[in-house]
């Protein structure tokens, strides 16, 4: 009996690349921050949070794909900052201004008006250079 090949679709590797990018840029936040991998500087209240604990919040809402994977959208957050506060958007906007430079928030509000639809073998690809992009920092950390 021959096997047929899996097909996943494109939600559903939105969702895989998602789990993984949330996890990579916590990590990064917590690298950054306090130069581990498990704690980490929430982006808008500063709070010490453990990876494993905290949010991977976006400055610009989830629902706009252009953005939806920007690294500099995408910051570890306390629960209490990204849900129950919205996300903290005034705040988060300076702190994103105070990491990566003046009109950085206004760059990516025009991205998020742009359409966007992601694809199967690009959703793939995102998802191995992910993959490859943890390990490293594992295999750093």
């Amino acid at each position: 009996m021959i096997k047929k090949p899996k097909y996943k679709s494109v939600r559903k590797l939105k969702k895989e690349c998602w789990v993984l990018f949330s996890k990579l840029r916590r990590m990064e936040d917590c690298q950054r921050t306090t130069g581990t991998l498990d704690y980490g500087n929430c982006i808008t209240c500063s709070k010490l949070v453990r990876r494993t604990e905290a949010d991977a919040g976006h400055f610009i809402k989830r629902n706009f794909a252009a953005t939806f994977f920007d690294p500099r959208n995408v910051h570890l957050q306390c629960k209490r900052c990204n849900k129950y506060g919205d996300g903290e958007t005034l705040k988060y906007r300076r702190a994103i201004i105070a990491l990566y430079g003046e009109g950085v928030d206004v760059e990516l509000e025009d991205k998020a008006t742009e359409e966007k639809h992601f694809t199967v073998p690009e959703l793939e690809e995102l998802k191995a250079n992910l993959k490859v992009k943890i390990k490293e920092l594992e295999q750093e950390g």
